[in-house]
């Protein structure tokens, strides 16, 4: 698949920069640009659109991570140097990134390493992601009534479940419970099970299952999903997001924020004065 090829509906086993490039002609919607939709607004999202960000520390991390546990992504290269302040060093950095590649030092290589054996230690995360049990970083796109959608899998098992694979600052419940309507996660479960059932290959039984890590030692690690009420509220807010998409594509107008001439204070606060 190229950037210009006709597109049909399916899997498709392409490197991460192709389907993150988007090479539905015309454009396709992914559910992390669904959820800048509903968050932020649609000239957010237009600007994120033609402006594509340059690497991450923290994305890049994360990635590593995910080659440790999916065995699959970029080569992670020691650039064994406590500091890359210098002219080579930061030479050496960029070219293993203009390759594709992910450069670490010393002591995130250990921790990436320590995290994928933690992990292994966890019974039913290790059971989940288990090698030659399914296939990593699946590519999905799909055209829902006239709007191309797309979605990359990180775990797709043979028994038809999808598995999305996290790192995060802390699994205490109230956090993840946080993180997860902070970041979207909600919509994110419910867009790739819509993914799953229009191309048929995820079982509509088994919801979606993140296995969160924490990124601090011990590394611990939870596996969950989000409950029928944050699906529901995951689905209509990418119906929410989709309806949004398709008319500001077809007017070729994506406005700002609406207008908000008077803030009132959070809604708990109002309670505690009521």
């Amino acid at each position: 698949m190229t950037a210009t090829t006709e597109v049909e509906p399916g899997l498709y086993d392409i490197p991460a920069e192709l389907y993150h490039a988007d090479p539905i002609p015309g454009g396709s919607l992914s559910s992390s640009g669904a959820r800048t939709l509903i968050k932020k607004c649609p000239a957010a999202f237009k600007w994120q659109l033609d402006n594509p960000q340059p690497h991450n520390k923290a994305l890049e991390l994360g990635t590593a991570a995910h080659k440790l546990v999916l065995d699959d992504g970029p080569e992670l290269v020691l650039v064994d140097a406590d500091k890359w302040n210098t002219d080579s060093i930061r030479a050496e950095v960029a070219a293993i990134r203009a390759a594709g590649d992910i450069p670490l030092k010393r002591h995130e290589l250990d921790q990436i390493h320590a995290m994928a054996a933690a992990l292994r230690q966890h019974e039913e995360a290790a059971a989940l992601l288990e090698p030659g049990s399914g296939v990593a970083e699946q590519s999905a796109f799909w055209d829902d009534n006239g709007i191309w959608r797309r979605a990359r899998f990180d775990w797709l098992r043979d028994d038809g479940q999808i598995v999305d694979y996290k790192t995060a600052r802390s699994c205490r419940r109230e956090d993840l419970e946080k993180a997860f309507n902070e970041h979207g996660y909600h919509q994110q479960q419910a867009w790739y099970e819509d993914a799953g059932a229009a191309l048929d290959v995820a079982d509509p039984e088994r919801p979606m299952q993140f296995v969160v890590q924490e990124k601090q030692p011990p590394y611990l690690v939870i596996v969950t999903t989000c409950d029928p009420m944050a699906r529901g509220i995951g689905r209509h807010l990418n119906e929410v997001a989709l309806n949004t998409y398709a008319i500001c594509r077809d007017s070729g107008e994506w406005p700002g924020y609406l207008p908000n001439p008077m803030i009132s204070l959070p809604s708990w606060v109002e309670r505690q004065y009521a």
